[in-house]
């Protein structure tokens, strides 16, 4: 068949493009351009100057068409400045979920179907199970790489369309030898960051330039209300932190931490470890991959990259929302998403919103 491959530079999307044409497929590459590639190239952002040189040129070693998509302002208007704008309410975003969704899997679907493509391949490390209703979309063989947190708010319809060839690869290793094995200049290139648009691994400056009103000092104080110290900039705490607090870090004894943010006050709120957890919270913008019972249903939820998955009960609500009510506490941040499993299988997900937001 005719694939499509989002190709971004790297070994992982040239390494699922030599593959699918080994296969026997018809293999068309495709390259979004996020950043001005006539500047500096940003130290370890992907789909930029020299990544797209590297993208042509795996696509010329193999021989086939390869597309430059010119995406600078959208992924500018629909994952920079959303970026900038979740923290300037207080959340703690995830802008690779809204890259996948938005520029990602947008634009380059769309060119897919334009030129009559029969599915898009990603270089992402999760996997597509063929399941007795459908696509479902399964954690990848490698936990490590594991990118199906990221990958969320992949609709049903776009994962008809979609193809994971690297979700069944053992570990990165192998795949480097796979870059090797064709040949690819990308085989030993080291991988992107996570914040690919920052450029010097601080995302405070960005923000405090596109928000002003948040820069500068201001108080820390408790969950009264009392100012109990002061901070050199409200960007630099999240919920859950205990870092940076001062004087503050301990009172009356008693370790405290970042229980919420106040950005248009410029306000860090602390108290102890255990006013920050719950055992409920409401989830805005869920994305079901299941035909979710109006009753919910038990799994177990994942609330950061990296965090252990927890036992949970996700009930859908009004408004295209959900309540997840956990079998134990934990200390959710605003803004970061709520994945929900089973096994291995993403059954959906949302963003963490605070209560009074609760299926909004």
């Amino acid at each position: 068949m005719r694939i499509l491959v989002a190709m971004s530079g790297g070994v992982d999307s040239s390494v699922v493009a030599a593959r699918l044409q080994e296969e026997g497929h018809e293999v068309v590459g495709a390259t979004l351009q996020l950043y001005d590639s006539r500047g500096a190239a940003k130290k370890g952002a992907c789909c930029a100057g020299q990544d797209i040189r590297d993208a042509r040129a795996v696509a010329d070693r193999l021989g086939f068409a390869h597309y430059v998509i010119d995406a600078e302002r959208r992924f500018q208007d629909s994952v920079i400045e959303r970026f900038a704008d979740a923290y300037a309410a207080g959340e703690t975003p995830v802008p690779c979920v809204a890259c996948n969704q938005g520029v990602k899997f947008t634009d380059l679907l769309g060119l897919a179907r334009e030129i009559g493509a029969e599915a898009m391949a990603t270089g992402h490390y999760v996997r597509r199970v063929e399941g007795p209703q459908g696509a479902e979309l399964h954690r990848p063989v490698d936990i490590a790489r594991d990118q199906s947190w990221f990958l969320f708010a992949t609709t049903r319809a776009q994962l008809d369309f979609l193809r994971f060839p690297l979700g069944d690869m053992p570990d990165k290793a192998s795949v480097r030898r796979e870059a090797e094995r064709f040949g690819l200049v990308v085989a030993n290139k080291p991988d992107s960051q996570d914040l690919c648009f920052v450029s010097d691994g601080s995302y405070v400056d960005l923000v405090e330039r596109m928000h002003p009103e948040m820069a500068g000092p201001g108080e820390i104080v408790d969950r009264q209300g009392h100012v109990v110290g002061q901070h050199e900039g409200v960007m630099r705490f999240t919920v859950g932190q205990s870092k940076r607090l001062g004087n503050a870090a301990r009172l009356d004894g008693e370790r405290q931490m970042v229980v919420g943010v106040e950005p248009g006050r410029r306000r860090v709120i602390i108290g102890p470890r255990e006013a920050a957890y719950t055992t409920m919270l409401g989830v805005r913008d869920v994305n079901w991959l299941v035909d979710a019972p109006p009753e919910g249903l038990l799994c177990d939820v994942q609330m950061r990259a990296r965090e252990a998955p927890r036992a949970a009960r996700v009930v859908p609500v009004a408004g295209g929302g959900a309540q997840v009510l956990l079998d134990e506490p934990a200390m959710p941040a605003p803004g970061q998403a709520c994945v929900f499993y089973r096994g291995s299988r993403i059954l959906g997900g949302g963003f963490i919103c605070r209560t009074e937001g609760l299926g909004g």
